[in-house]
């Protein structure tokens, strides 16, 4: 309802006020003490391209000492199982003697069929002995040209390198691989040619090959291993399979290069690869490593099973480098020593690549 005009308020005359201008506040000083100029450039440390981990991933991996073979010497244990054995082998004829009397007194036929087998088993053990000790002869023929190539590297004169390469050319001469290096080494016969140069070039034209034959043999062991010890139920299979594989590829590396051991060779191969594992550390949680591959991101995209398959193959892989290092008849020098990083890629190339690409 609207109100009549009279009831309306009275309005306000308009007025005008005056104001005081603000007092400007005094500034609030606080006192430093005057710093001295200085140079930041003693405090900057600038790190090499080459040393960089973001401009080359694989320093992140720490190299793998070189695998070397166990020095050899006399130990009581030695002098013992001698001392038994001698004495086993003097009980073992007695009893033998006594069994082959006992059977000649109850029937000749008996007798000469004791003689027979005796005599059956007396040459059996003759040729295994002799493939044993040529099995052994061979990994120390190859333990010597690594250790003659050293010397020979050092040498003025190329006569000492020379005789080393023929004798390379003849353990490797079993393998079709090689055929073709041999062939550029006896081309370069007559050239003159500094006995680092000709090492360096006997590694490259006869090792070359069988070094990328034997990375594809730790790679396929590694895959191997990986796979079985992720699916694997029990703990006690993935360290058997993890053991049988090792032993396989020691072998597969030492007849890869010449080696071929016999069961006493390989015995003493297995007991270098573990001394070495047991000297520089296996592949622990803690090692940077296995911090480089959880870094990647596996550990968030794998399993926990899946992710101990990954590790159990690096582990292969590091059991076949070493066994690489102990079988290869020269050391690494113009080659590249492969490493562990070097197969991270080949256990998790989907990983890898969807690593790259994001």
């Amino acid at each position: 309802m609207i109100k009549p005009p009279s009831e309306h308020p009275a309005r306000r005359a308009p007025a005008a006020f005056s104001y005081e201008e603000d007092t400007p506040s005094t500034p609030v000083t606080t006192k430093h003490s005057p710093r001295k100029p200085g140079s930041f450039t003693d405090d900057v440390v600038l790190t090499a391209d080459e040393d960089d981990p973001f401009l080359n991933p694989e320093k992140d991996v720490p190299p793998i000492a070189v695998a070397l073979p166990r020095k050899r010497g006399t130990s009581f244990a030695k002098i013992a199982a001698a001392a038994f054995g001698v004495l086993f082998s003097l009980a073992f004829g007695l009893w033998t003697d006594s069994l082959i009397r006992n059977l000649f007194s109850r029937a000749d036929w008996l007798g000469y069929a004791a003689l027979g087998a005796l005599a059956i088993g007396i040459l059996a053990v003759i040729a295994i002995v002799v493939r044993e000790t040529a099995g052994m002869m061979r990994l120390a023929a190859v333990q010597e040209i690594k250790a003659e190539a050293e010397a020979a590297m050092v040498e003025t004169k190329s006569a000492k390198a020379r005789a080393l390469v023929k004798r390379l050319e003849s353990l490797l001469s079993g393998k079709p691989e090689t055929a073709k290096g041999r062939a550029t080494l006896k081309a370069a016969e007559g050239d003159i040619i500094d006995p680092p140069h000709l090492i360096a070039l006997a590694e490259r034209e006869l090792l070359a090959p069988l070094d990328r034959q034997a990375r594809a043999l730790i790679v396929n062991a590694s895959k191997r291993v990986s796979i079985v010890t992720a699916v694997s139920p029990r703990a006690i299979v993935d360290l058997l399979y993890v053991l049988y594989e090792a032993a396989r590829l020691v072998r597969a590396m030492a007849d890869l290069y010449g080696g071929r051991p016999g069961t006493l060779g390989m015995i003493r191969l297995m007991r270098d690869v573990l001394a070495h594992l047991a000297v520089t550390g296996s592949i622990a949680v803690g090692d940077s490593l296995v911090q480089q591959v959880l870094g990647h991101g596996l550990a968030s995209k794998l399993s926990a099973r899946l992710g101990e398959g990954v590790i159990n193959g690096l582990m292969t892989a590091r059991i076949g480098i070493a066994a690489m290092d102990l079988c290869r008849p020269l050391s690494f020098h113009a080659l590249k020593r492969p490493g562990i990083g070097d197969f991270i890629g080949d256990l998790t190339p989907s990983m890898t690549a969807r690593d790259k690409n994001s």
